[in-house]
Parts: C-alpha cells; sequence; structure tokens
C-alpha cells in the first residue's frame, strides 16, 4: 500500500523560509521521482516542482530561484526548502508519486 504523508506547512511572515517534507512508503524511493503540487481555494492543484530519482529537480517559474530540493533516501523523504516566501505561496502543497498517490497535503501560510 502506498502512502504519502507531507509535513511542515505553518504560518509564516513574507521574505521568511520553510522547509516542507515529503515521507513516502509502500514504493522503492530509491527509484521513484515525486512531484510537489499546491492549491488555493477555488482554483486547481498547481504544479511546484518534480523531484527526480536522482534528487535533481525542476520547478515552475513562479518558485524557481527561490525553492530548492533534496532528497533522504535513508527516511524515504524528500523535501521542499521555501526561501523568500511570498503571500502568492500561500496554499495547501501536496506530494504526488506515480502520478496517482497523494497526501492530505500541508497547509503553507505567508502572512504578516
Amino acid at each position: 500500500q502506498v502512502r504519502v504523508v507531507e509535513s511542515g506547512g505553518r504560518l509564516v511572515q513574507p521574505g521568511e523560509s520553510l522547509r516542507l517534507s515529503c515521507t513516502v512508503s509502500g514504493v522503492n524511493f530509491k527509484i521513484t521521482p515525486l512531484k510537489w503540487f499546491r492549491q488555493t481555494p477555488g482554483n486547481e492543484r498547481e504544479w511546484v516542482a518534480t523531484i527526480a530519482a536522482d534528487g535533481s529537480a525542476n520547478f515552475d517559474d513562479s518558485v524557481k530561484g527561490r525553492f530548492t530540493s533534496s532528497r533522504d533516501w535513508a527516511r524515504n523523504t524528500a523535501h521542499l526548502q521555501m526561501n523568500s516566501l511570498k503571500p502568492d505561496d500561500t496554499a495547501v502543497y501536496y506530494c504526488n508519486v506515480r502520478d496517482r498517490f497523494w497526501g492530505r497535503g500541508t497547509q503553507v501560510t505567508v502572512s504578516s
């Protein structure tokens, strides 16, 4: 059974940083890419980043240069490091594997 769990979301002020985590079980994490998405009320879920199995990553233009990623293969966990956060980054952030398994999301709120 595949399980995806996001964590790390909270309220932060503009300009601050935050690290989200995505822990996956039930797949071979070492060879499984994963994706981050985010969603705001009334809008569709939008792609944020793809983290390849080797740790390399691609980011949406809206976060490129501010967000980075890493993988902890020993803990089956991928991290999304979010820097210079803006109010527009406020959303529920979701992790996805194999294009069909989703976590429940973690809320990120950027507000002064």
